[in-house]
């Protein structure tokens, strides 16, 4: 089975057709119950796969993600690949209502606890991958990655870039602690692709999302940008790679600051206290990996 967050329009629903046409059983998380599941049913007819489910859950909301978990290793049991996906460009400060900065919610920390939540699922797969999308933004994180609680003191731009870097930082730093249960943890930039993402900012913040790749001539179709995702999902050239970030179905150079450790471990530890997620989970992934 593969899970993906997101699922419901651009890289996420070509993410989702494309894997439905190879015979993929499909787990598809939408924020709106009417969408994912006209969605599903769209993804069903066209790839004439009916292993395609749907759950609903707002992931920068914890407590949802959590309850979310719980239903899909009910349900499911085993998961093989997890696409985290979803995401958000928020330019004006908005808290959730656990307190938690909005963009740092829905690009890190929901996908954060989803996945520490589903390691277990995962270890049952012969086979486990999980995909982090992250994206070009992230050279420009600047490696302070907080929760803004004022909004006197945030910048959307810059705290977007930096959840793109804790994609990254995560990326590695969760490799590192599943080697030993191989369980492959890889990041995607996409590219820049043609959907409504940054759409929730507005008519003029979307064009000009849209124009800066258009002027370099790098506006992707969704299913040109889902390609490399697609490939990590599936392909029998990514078994074994694990930790790498990827663009165009290569290996490519992250940022200087995604491969500091110390970095890493402080996205960690924050990431921690401010999901909540419990000492047992966050403690067996530690025990688990440890050892020579």
């Amino acid at each position: 089975m593969c899970l993906i967050t997101g699922a419901t329009s651009g890289i996420g629903k070509a993410t989702a057709l494309a894997l439905a046409k190879e015979d993929y059983g499909l787990i598809l998380i939408g924020r709106n119950e009417v969408k994912t599941a006209r969605v599903c049913e769209e993804i069903r007819r066209a790839s004439q796969n009916e292993n395609v489910s749907w759950h609903v859950c707002d992931l920068a909301v914890l407590r949802d993600v959590r309850a979310l978990a719980v239903r899909l290793k009910d349900d499911f049991g085993r998961i093989d690949v997890l696409v985290n996906n979803a995401g958000a460009r928020i330019l004006r400060h908005r808290l959730t209502e656990e307190g938690i900065e909005l963009t740092l919610a829905t690009n890190h920390l929901g996908h954060f606890v989803l996945t520490l939540s589903l390691v277990d699922a995962l270890e049952r797969s012969e086979r486990p991958r999980i995909i982090n999308v992250s994206s070009g933004a992230h050279y420009a994180g600047t490696g302070v990655i907080e929760n803004v609680r004022s909004a006197a003191d945030y910048d959307g731009k810059k705290q977007y870039a930096n959840s793109k870097l804790a994609n990254v930082l995560f990326t590695f730093a969760l490799a590192d602690r599943l080697k030993r249960k191989g369980i492959a943890v890889n990041a995607v930039d996409p590219g820049g692709v043609a959907t409504n993402f940054a759409r929730n900012n507005g008519l003029v913040p979307w064009l000009k999302h849209r124009l800066y790749y258009l002027k370099k001539g790098r506006l992707l179709t969704p299913a040109r940008g889902a390609e490399t995702i697609v490939y990590l999902a599936s392909s029998n050239d990514a078994i074994g790679i694990t930790g790498k970030y990827f663009q165009d179905k290569k290996e490519k150079e992250p940022s200087d600051l995604s491969m500091d450790k110390a970095i890493q471990e402080k996205l960690w530890a924050s990431s921690v206290q401010l999901s909540g997620i419990g000492y047992s989970m966050n403690n067996v992934i530690r025990e688990r990996t440890s050892g020579p």
